[in-house]
């Protein structure tokens, strides 16, 4: 009887999971194009003129999507710039083949082949939190694609402890894939709001933030693995390309908040401005993680003055 139980009771919330994905998918669609590349088909939205100078392409990090860098700033950026904002590979309506492609070496790779489909030869690069190593990693990879790139509270180095014991879980085989196809949506619901606001500390959540970011989509079964996936490989692939951060020549902005506990200064910020030669390191001493959200009109007037300096530069190199 109790197995006939368990079993029951797994069937159940297997049925409301595929119903609850339905839900959010409706409820928060595709707003672009797709891009095929090896491995994967990238959601890609664009918005903004299309002739105001360099392109800004825009990275999110974990356990979110391209709505997270939207809200506010890709809408304030896309006033006067031409804004790519794209789904990381496996996240918000990009899939990737593997969930082994987890890595920044394997996305940067993917989002440098999207962008050559895309005809955008260099563009300044926008990258908050996990995308902090990817933002490094596509400037060692694919160097002549990076025109500028300035991150918001990135990740850069490995870091003492892990990424959470349910993390771990759900990127185990047979037991993650298991609960992430019974529990994890209709346990997330309850959940989530409370989560993101403990990320904004010590900032306020923004009433409607987790609508307005298209944050449920995260709890679709296929979404939450990736992000494990992606969450517990991180630590072995910063130590790996830390080494080579010296290599990096394209200007490079970090914008980061002493208190953050989510990603700390003191581990990955500090010591990636001291790393590369171009860098400018700016600490906010009452700032939290989502940098994109509380100071919009910072990050925005530092990307437009790494904007001024690369077209000079670049006149003067050609």
């Amino acid at each position: 009887m109790i197995v006939m139980s368990v079993v029951t009771a797994l069937v159940l919330l297997a049925l409301l999971t595929q119903a609850g994905v339905v839900a959010v998918q409706r409820a928060f669609p595709p707003q672009g194009r797709m891009i095929e590349v090896d491995g994967a088909m990238l959601h890609v939205v664009e918005i903004g003129p299309r002739e105001a100078g360099p392109p800004i392409v825009m990275l999110h990090g974990a356990s979110s999507n391209l709505e997270a860098m939207r809200r506010p700033l890709g809408d304030l950026l896309a006033r006067d710039h031409r804004v790519i904002l794209i789904d990381r590979p496996g996240h918000g309506w990009s899939t990737r083949a593997s969930r082994q492609d987890s890595t920044p070496q394997i996305q940067a790779r993917m989002i440098d082949e999207a962008l050559g489909k895309l005809g955008i030869d260099r563009a300044v690069f926008v990258v908050h939190s996990w995308s902090g190593a990817l933002g490094a990693r596509i400037a060692l990879d694919h160097p002549r694609r990076v025109a500028g790139l300035v991150m918001l509270a990135p990740v850069t180095h490995p870091w003492r402890g892990g990424v959470g014991r349910y993390n771990e879980i759900i990127a185990t085989p047979v037991i993650g894939p298991l609960l992430a196809y019974t529990i994890t949506l209709p346990l997330g619901y309850f959940i989530t709001e409370a989560g993101a606001r403990n990320v904004f500390l010590p900032q306020t959540m923004p009433d409607g933030f987790v609508q307005d970011s298209a944050t449920p989509l995260l709890l679709r079964p296929r979404e939450f693995i990736a992000n494990a996936y992606d969450l517990v490989t991180l630590k072995e692939s910063v130590a790996a390309q830390a080494v080579r951060y010296g290599e990096i020549t394209a200007p490079v902005t970090i914008i980061a908040g002493e208190p953050d506990k989510t990603v700390r200064t003191s581990i990955h910020a500090r010591p990636f401005a001291a790393a590369v030669s171009n860098a400018k390191l700016i600490v906010l001493p009452d700032l939290g993680h989502m940098v994109q959200n509380a100071v919009p009109d910072l990050v925005k007037a530092e990307i437009e003055t790494m904007i001024g300096h690369i077209a000079p530069a670049q006149a003067a190199a050609d």
